[in-house]
């Protein structure tokens, strides 16, 4: 199967888009592996669940196929984009991401993520192997609508957004009191998820 670069065939905007968003999906994967390296059960699922529901609309807006960057097109044009996302069977593109859409994505990715589940249970090394299987699982779920995108962005001849100005962002503070009622750990792990 052909990598997302190779799907892009060469084109500079392209090849920068997915470059943006494998550094995203890097990111976003290192926080679910540390969330499955908990040995709590089901905190991961719900921090993959979280991670997966702010990451597909980012990786789509870096190709300029969110639903809201959609919703700025003209009828024909979104109607284009809608019929090459169909056309190439992406399931994410252009749509919120609801419940059901995630619980498919679990179906594609059930394996892993049941592996990791049962890993759970071994002392030491079986939270070792959850957080490699959530590592895993997330980068393979990212990777797709990676491709996915650029798929539909070639099917479509849709014009990517300007990338983001060069200079490098600042980087944000951690705010440093967790909200009332809840741990400092839990205040933290609830601001990377929103990065």
């Amino acid at each position: 199967m052909p990598s997302a670069i190779e799907l892009a065939q060469g084109d500079p905007r392209l090849i920068a888009a997915i470059q943006r968003s494998r550094r995203l999906l890097g990111r976003k994967a290192l926080i679910g592996a540390a969330a499955s390296a908990m040995p709590i059960p089901g905190l991961d699922w719900a921090a993959d669940a979280a991670l997966l529901s702010r990451l597909v609309p980012q990786i789509s807006a870096e190709f300029g196929l969110s639903l809201t960057q959609l919703d700025r097109l003209g009828p024909q044009r979104r109607e284009g984009v809608q019929k090459a996302a169909a056309a190439v069977g992406a399931l994410l593109v252009g749509k919120l991401v609801t419940r059901e859409l995630l619980i498919t994505l679990a179906k594609h990715a059930g394996i892993r993520l049941t592996a990791k589940q049962a890993t759970k249970y071994v002392p030491l090394a079986g939270q070792a192997i959850s957080a490699v299987l959530g590592y895993a699982a997330l980068r393979t779920l990212g990777e797709q609508h990676i491709k996915d995108c650029v798929r539909v962005a070639k099917a479509a001849q849709h014009l990517l957004p300007a990338p983001p100005a060069t200079g490098a962002a600042p980087l944000r503070k951690l705010e440093t009191p967790a909200p009332a009622g809840r741990s400092r750990l839990r205040g933290v792990v609830q601001q990377l998820l929103r990065r």
